[in-house]
Parts: structure tokens; sequence; C-alpha cells
């Protein structure tokens, strides 16, 4: 088991690294993957009145326009979430954008939210269904002005409320200028009041970057609790290239194992002060089974890969699930 995944992740990783993205997901739009799904009656949870057959999410950013719907329920995970979608189309930031640094099991992205916008994304959902559940990452259009971020928001939840079982504020990537801004109190409070005016009642969380101090975590549960916001989607990439070995010149998010230690406690901080029915989402650096354990024991109610997927390969997503009993 060890070895076939070692042989694909070397053949994928000769190759540039988007090249490799679009290659898998030729197979992953058609559904032309292996079946990794298995029964995790010890894992089931209900959480926002969804069923979740087991905790293993994928991460936004992954599966930006979501076209790999067909694959994911297949591959074992227990939700997905897409995007991050804008309400406009966008071709995101200059080529080459995406790095990875094999000596230091991450990836660093600054894709800039290239996506095929909420229009082109509802139409795709109407047409296929995830058979888990879905979440939406929503963000802003790069030449919108932050002081309009509220609209764009709001604009593309408009137009994918009906498609999405719980939807993510994304204000804390730094690939968009000026984007991070929105996580403080305020920016923050007018974007979420502006998403609850057109949806009152779905889940709407709110992903937080590793690199804010905890009183600024504070300032963002307290928008929850303000804004009525049903949970925190801990962390996006960071900034800091603290302990890599590889050249850290390359300007964008740090994903991966260094990220690991950040992102556990940002999430630890969160479960520790976080009002009762606040839903947790942990992500960031779960590499490992042991990773993955970590995260729930800290306080996440469901956990999200991504870096970990491409070192890791499908095949992590069942060994999580041994690892959490299942």
């Amino acid at each position: 088991m060890d070895l076939y995944p070692a042989l694909i992740r070397r053949l994928a990783f000769r190759l540039d690294p988007e090249r490799a993205h679009h290659a898998a997901f030729w197979f992953l739009e058609r559904g032309w993957v292996p079946s990794l799904r298995r029964a995790t009656p010890s894992l089931r949870r209900e959480i926002w009145g969804l069923a979740f057959d087991n905790p293993v999410g994928l991460a936004a950013g992954m599966d930006k326009d979501a076209v790999g719907l067909k694959s994911w329920r297949r591959l074992g995970f227990g939700f997905v979430e897409v995007g991050t979608v804008t309400p406009k189309p966008q071709p995101g930031n200059p080529k080459p954008r995406l790095f990875r640094l094999p000596p230091d099991r991450a990836i660093i992205n600054r894709m800039g939210f290239n996506n095929s916008g909420a229009a082109a994304m509802a139409e795709r959902l109407e047409r296929i269904k995830a058979g888990i559940p879905l979440g939406i990452n929503l963000g802003k259009n790069k030449t919108t002005p932050d002081e309009q971020a509220a609209e764009d928001y709001a604009e593309a939840l408009r137009t994918l409320r009906e498609r999405g079982d719980y939807f993510v504020v994304n204000v804390s990537s730094p690939n968009t200028p000026g984007l991070r801004g929105l996580q403080e109190r305020g920016p923050l409070l007018e974007i979420a009041r502006a998403m609850r005016a057109i949806e009152p009642t779905k889940p709407i969380l709110v992903k937080v970057a590793p690199d804010l101090a905890f009183d600024a975590l504070d300032d963002v549960l307290s928008v929850c609790v303000e804004a009525n916001l049903s949970g925190i989607v801990a962390t996006n990439t960071t900034l800091s290239r603290t302990g890599l070995s590889a050249d850290p010149s390359e300007t964008g998010g740090l994903s991966g194992a260094p990220l690991t230690a950040r992102a556990d406690e940002v999430l630890a901080h969160l479960a520790r002060y976080r009002p009762g029915g606040l839903v947790l989402i942990g992500v960031g650096g779960i590499m490992t089974p042991d990773d993955a354990k970590r995260k729930t024991d800290l306080g996440a109610d469901l956990i999200q890969l991504y870096t970990g997927y491409v070192y890791g390969g499908p095949w992590l997503v069942p060994r999580i699930l041994s690892a959490l009993g299942g």
C-alpha cells in the first residue's frame, strides 16, 4: 500500500504542479477514481441538521469550480468544500503560482481566487450532486474595492444559496490584496450581517488566517456571536516562512507540515473560548493520521485536508478514519 502511492506521487511530482492538478481533475470530473469509501458508523455525526458519515472533508482550494463532485464521496470524504468562488469569473494571478516544497512537505500558492464565477458554479451544482454535505467557500473579486466587499460576498451568496449546505466567508487568503484586512471586527461584521440578511438559516462560517494574534481571534469570536454565524474554519495558509529548509523566496500562502503547530495553536485557542454551539473545522498541516487525531482532540468538530492529500494521496483518508476509530 505504501509503495503504490509513492510511485504515483513520484510520477505526479515530475509534472508542473498546476498541470498535475489539471491532469488529476480529468479523472475526478468523470468519477474515474478508486472506491475508498467504507462504512464508519462510529464516526457518523449530525451537525447543523446535516448528516456527516465521517468528519473528514476536502478543504476549499482543491476543487475551485466544483468539477470533481462525482468523486469525493467515492474517495471516502465525509463532506467537501468547493471554491473559493467569486461573484464574477477571474483568471487569478500570473503563472507560475503554485510551488511544491518536498523537503518540507509543503506547498506555496499564490493562485489569487482563479475561478469560473458564481453563476457557472450554480449551474454545475444544479446538474451534479456531491452525495455528501457540500460547503461553498466565497470570496470577493480582486477588482472590487475593500469598502464594497460586503456586496461581493452577498452577491455570491445570493447566486449560490440554494446550492450549498453551508457557506464560508474567505477573508483570510493572502493572495488577494487587502483581503486579510477584512478579518478586522468592523469589516467582518458588515460582511456577516449582509450575508445573514440574505440567508438567515443555513450555516455561515468564517475562515481565519493562522497569522492572527489571539486578541484578533477573540474579535472574530465576538463577531460570530453578534452576527449569528455558525462556525470558524481554522486555518488558511500562512505568510510565515519559519523553519523552511527549502528556498522561501516565493511569495504566497504556505501550507503543509510547517503550518501544523501554528494551526493547532489557533484551533486550541478558539476551542477554549468559543461560545456554545459554534462549530470548529480544523484544517492546516494535517499530514498524517496522528495530525488528524490531534485536531479532534483539540476541539475540532470536523477536519479538512488539502496539502496532506497532495503528499499522502487518496489513501490518507481511510488511514485517518482508522485512526479516528472508524
